[in-house]
């Protein structure tokens, strides 16, 4: 697992997926898989479907609380999807917010399970985070099938907790902390 020292070049390395920092010349490839999915994340994701869009996404992936990434097959270096930490907050917090999203055509081929594995381990080993959270919409049945795969544990029920596609929308709050993390990843 290599870590480059700039923000702007981020690199980890799994079996099957690279998570790699996102740059301008991804942009075609991305916005593009993001609109070919559009169907697919309806109602509960809002990937960048355009290149101002994706503007804003580099923006904010250049952002010293956040930690973004490109989801790659590591056969061919495909983006298949993205996966980023925001909000990290430090002191005596040390939590940040898991967000992801996989284009259509990757979807149910492990791919995402291995990239939250991986930013788990950046997010606690590297990050030297403490929580990690993630919030997810009842409905999502795979997106909940995921956090629960990585070791996560329910926390609760948020009406109207956050708006995609113009609704507000509910939520389920999950989280895992770096002792449950620690305590699975020695059992696995």
């Amino acid at each position: 697992m290599a870590h480059p020292k700039s923000k702007t070049d981020q690199m980890i390395i799994g079996k099957r997926v690279i998570l790699r920092s996102p740059n301008h010349h991804d942009a075609d490839e991305f916005t593009k898989l993001n609109v070919q999915s559009r169907s697919f994340h309806r109602g509960f994701a809002s990937p960048p479907k355009s290149l101002d869009e994706y503007s804003a996404f580099l923006a904010r992936a250049g952002q010293q609380d956040s930690a973004v990434f490109l989801i790659c097959r590591k056969q061919d270096s495909t983006i298949a999807g993205a996966i980023n930490l925001s909000q990290i907050f430090r002191g005596g917090f040390q939590n940040a917010y898991l967000g992801y999203y996989i284009g259509a055509s990757f979807a149910n081929q492990e791919y995402m399970t291995e990239a939250i594995q991986l930013i788990l381990r950046y997010a606690f080993r590297e990050l030297k985070l403490h929580r990690i959270e993630a919030n997810i919409q009842p409905a999502n049945a795979a997106s909940l099938a995921l956090v629960r795969k990585a070791g996560f544990r329910s926390e609760g029920y948020s009406p109207r907790y956050l708006k995609i596609g113009g609704r507000w929308r509910d939520h389920e709050r999950w989280a895992i902390t770096v002792e449950d993390w620690r305590a699975r990843t020695r059992t696995v």
